[in-house]
């Protein structure tokens, strides 16, 4: 059965204000602009619960200059750009039936394209509000084989990016765990990597901890099925560990499915408290240094 208008409504209301952190957090990994609200107006709503920094992070060239220009006008926010690795097949192969409805008909523009769109990234990589160079990194669930070689490809030349910049490296990981961190070996990880939204299991926590990577929990991990990944968060040492909110997506409970917003970042940060069993102004410490260090953010 359909849901009904009211359900609907509902679920496109944004959730209210949580009790604010007892100490100021970063959230990691955010899209204002797709929130449908002012940047000023994200900036202001996560402050007022102790959410005091924001990384605003790129997914494309538009995006990715969107990001620089807020970190720009704002000083608790901070830019990452880059191509998604759904954008590089895009760019090659032209519509794969993605990536949250961008251009989603816009002609192939092949190599060229992908060579234009990274050139841009590297301009923006070197001025000093980026802080990263991502999202980047391998889907094999949005883009099917035939974009697996562009995607790789696009992976392997922000890796290079990353190193000659002196950034971090923020990665996108969705199915792909085993082609990801072999590619990291081979191509030879920055100093700085993060796995953003991590979704691997205890056994991999431990292995990109072992790797010097962090680990950067989003709402999933407050969802009552996700066990596996309440134990990777166990797993993790406490000095790699960050939180995000991916907003507008993964929102997490008692809001799922509702649109996500950096000013929800208390929830995640009070059940990974409770899955830890630590002390929550201990961990909002943690969690906020471990964000200054991964990005050097002053």
């Amino acid at each position: 059965m359909g849901k009904s208008k009211t359900q609907q409504s509902q679920q496109d209301v944004p959730p209210p204000l949580p009790e604010p952190l007892p100490r100021p957090v970063a959230d990691s990994h955010t899209h204002m602009d797709m929130q449908g609200r002012t940047p000023q107006e994200s900036v202001e709503l996560a402050a007022s619960v102790n959410v005091t920094t924001l990384v605003q992070v790129g997914c494309d060239v538009p995006s990715s200059e969107f990001a620089v220009a807020q970190a720009a006008a704002f000083a608790s926010v901070h830019a990452t750009v880059a191509l998604h690795p759904n954008e590089a097949p895009r760019l090659v192969l032209g519509d794969i039936d993605a990536w949250a409805g961008r251009d989603k008909h816009r002609e192939p523009g092949g190599i060229t394209a992908l060579e234009g769109a990274l050139a841009r990234i590297e301009e923006l990589a070197g001025r000093p509000e980026v802080v990263g160079i991502g999202e980047t990194g391998l889907d094999y669930f949005r883009t099917g084989p035939e974009g697996v070689a562009a995607q790789q490809e696009s992976f392997r030349r922000h890796i290079a990016l990353a190193k000659r910049v002196g950034k971090a490296l923020v990665i996108h990981d969705r199915d792909a765990h085993a082609d990801v961190l072999r590619i990291l070996r081979e191509e030879g990880a920055p100093d700085r990597v993060v796995f953003h939204c991590y979704s691997g299991d205890a056994a991999m926590a431990r292995e990109c901890a072992e790797a010097g990577y962090y680990l950067s929990f989003a709402g999933p991990v407050t969802f009552k099925a996700n066990e596996e990944l309440r134990a990777a968060l166990r797993a993790a040492p406490m000095e790699r560990v960050l939180v995000e909110t991916d907003a507008p997506f993964l929102t997490p409970v008692p809001y799922r499915g509702r649109p996500n917003a950096p000013y929800l970042i208390p929830l995640t940060v009070r059940s990974m408290a409770e899955t830890l069993a630590m002390d929550l102004t201990e961990l909002c410490e943690a969690l906020d240094a471990n964000t200054r260090r991964v990005f050097e953010l002053v």
